[in-house]
């Protein structure tokens, strides 16, 4: 090589060597490296599309079109839809169709016309659900009727396959009648109407009540307008409430309340019928509209009072079982929906007015006596004790007066204590007679209910049936003693028990208590005696009628200056005596020397 060609290869490697590497990357053909072809100028791939447009074979991207199952494979269906390829879709897709074939029509989305491996891509799934949303739309502006797959059971309702869209099925819109069973609709194709589309959220929902509806409407009508007070129906128990029974007396439905079931009282309308169950049922009222239809079960039998028997009356034994209890009584069933009322007056002779669940409760068997009897007006009236003796028929063999008997504190009064002297027996015994020493409040503080008090028959009433009672008289009055004892003017060391504005209570010894007046309490030295203090009191006041004794401290020593102060006053005066007579002698004694 010559030197001027050296020379020239040296400045080309040079200048090759020189070049920015910022522009080399940005100017290098990365899909020519990539792909090793050439890439083809986005410009003429338009033009080569728009060469092929109109030739057989040619599809366009998001077309929907249909195409025919040409092979189905263990997890794919081939899908011809007469392009240069055909198109792979997975099974999954044609879940809904399981009887999906070969040669069948199938509706496609052209997702792409070839991937990264030349392969058409196909779509069912897409394509019906862009078919779907055109079908739904139609079948709710026209009404049609559709068909769908239960899905699967969800919270309030189920989930529908309709067209390929997930719609939703409200419990309440599968029949007019209540569902129990939810799950017995899964799996299964049914007809639909489309009731509601939401566009923004693309929500739909269907409803076979509608279908079963439109179908009643015409059987309701001609129902409806037949319809007849006294008139007797078949029907179905549609769903029972705690407060009746709804009945389907075929398309239309009635109420039966739970008052009109049967003539006997009854908890729970389960107690008669049941779901499911065919009955007979009579008409008893509607509405202007006959949309409210009021029925009756009970009245097709006759009404029990009519079937009572006409042997029965007044004071009769009858037996029957306790259906309902009140404070104030129980009522009694003593024939299927013949009851009686036993107030609780007439459960007990006892004056004394209990609960009746002191006596009865629901469920038992009783014997009772019919107090009155209205046929009419079907009421009767029972009592219980009646079957017993009067224990005021022979009250004043067993308690005269002045009988002294045992019995037990039922009650308190302001005024004294009741007692019980057997059951139906009661007296009262009167607060002051409850005790001869103790000044007593209230009854509570002397004894309590439930207690045993032993009483003394005072004063026996028997056309009113009152009966007067005392406890102290069933001990010795203390006072016969405390008259001796607590003699007038006396004196008894006391203790003063409690002190009020006028006076103070004073303790004495046996429990015997006595007032002293508040300007009786002075000491001699001016002091007050106070709660607590014990000292020396004369008694100035004795009531026995009373019970009532009046004691002074102060009179303790102002009798002893009473006493000093007439002792010195009749010295004095004996003095004054012996002066005046000295004088009256003297005075003698001058008118004799006088005279002689």
């Amino acid at each position: 090589m010559s030197e001027e060609n050296t020379n020239a290869v040296e400045a080309q490697e040079q200048e090759t060597v020189q070049v920015n590497p910022q522009q080399f990357l940005a100017d290098f053909n990365w899909h020519k490296y990539e792909e090793g072809i050439d890439e083809v100028d986005e410009a003429q791939l338009k033009e080569f599309d728009a060469a092929l447009e109109g030739t057989v074979g040619f599809v366009n991207e998001r077309d929907v079109i249909e195409g025919t199952v040409v092979r189905i494979t263990d997890r794919d269906a081939i899908i011809d839809i007469n392009s240069k390829s055909e198109g792979v879709i997975s099974l999954n897709e044609f879940r809904y169709n399981p009887n999906l074939a070969v040669g069948d029509k199938v509706e496609v989305l052209v997702d792409r016309r070839e991937d990264h491996s030349g392969q058409l891509v196909l779509s069912h799934k897409k394509a019906r659900v862009i078919k779907a949303w055109d079908r739904v739309i139609a079948a709710q502006e026209s009404g049609e009727v559709v068909n769908g797959y239960v899905k699967c059971r969800t919270r309030g309702g189920m989930i529908v396959d309709v067209f390929g869209i997930e719609a939703f099925l409200p419990g309440s819109q599968i029949d007019v009648k209540p569902i129990r069973d939810y799950d017995q609709y899964v799996d299964k194709t049914m007809e639909f109407k489309v009731v509601k589309i939401n566009h923004e959220f693309k929500n739909v929902v269907v409803s076979h009540k509608a279908l079963i509806e439109a179908d009643i409407e015409v059987q309701k009508r001609e129902i409806i307008s037949g319809l007849e007070k006294g008139q007797v129906l078949e029907g179905i128990v549609k769903n029972v409430t705690s407060y009746g029974v709804f009945v389907d007396l075929g398309g239309v439905d009635g109420l039966i309340h739970i008052t009109d079931l049967s003539w006997s009282r009854i908890n729970h309308p389960s107690e008669v019928v049941e779901l499911d169950q065919k009955l007979n049922v009579v008409i008893l009222d509607f509405d202007d509209k006959k949309t409210r239809i009021q029925l009756g079960l009970k009245q097709l039998s006759q009404h029990p009072w009519d079937a009572l028997s006409a042997d029965l009356n007044v004071g009769d034994k009858v037996k029957g079982k306790v259906v309902v209890l009140a404070d104030y009584g129980a009522f009694i069933e003593v024939a299927e929906g013949v009851e009686g009322l036993i107030h609780v007056s007439e459960m007990s002779w006892s004056t004394h007015l209990r609960s009746a669940q002191d006596f009865v409760k629901v469920g038992d068997e009783v014997d009772a006596q019919i107090l009155t009897l209205d046929r009419e007006e079907r009421k009767m009236s029972l009592g219980i004790k009646q079957l017993h003796p009067d224990p005021w028929a022979d009250i004043t063999a067993k308690y005269p007066v002045g009988s002294t008997h045992s019995g037990v504190v039922r009650n308190y009064t302001n005024f004294g204590v009741f007692v019980e002297l057997e059951e139906g027996i009661d007296g009262l015994v009167y607060i002051s007679d409850l005790s001869w020493t103790k000044k007593i409040k209230h009854p509570s503080d002397f004894v309590a209910v439930g207690d045993k008090l032993d009483v003394q028959v005072l004063e026996l009433d028997v056309e009113n049936r009152k009966l007067n009672l005392g406890h102290k008289q069933t001990q010795d009055n203390p006072w016969d003693a405390h008259e001796a004892t607590f003699a007038l003017n006396t004196d008894h060391e006391g203790t003063v028990k409690e002190k009020t504005d006028k006076g103070a209570v004073v303790d004495f010894a046996g429990g015997v208590e006595a007032f002293v007046p508040g300007r009786l309490l002075e000491k001699e030295d001016g002091s007050k005696i106070n709660k607590g203090d014990t000292a020396i009191f004369k008694v100035i006041e004795f009531s026995k009628e009373f019970r009532r004794i009046v004691a002074s401290h102060t009179a303790t020593f102002k009798e002893a200056e009473a006493k000093n102060i007439k002792a010195q006053a009749k010295k004095v005066e004996s003095s004054e005596k012996s002066t005046f007579g000295d004088i009256a002698g003297l005075a003698d004694l001058k008118k004799k020397m006088e005279g002689k």
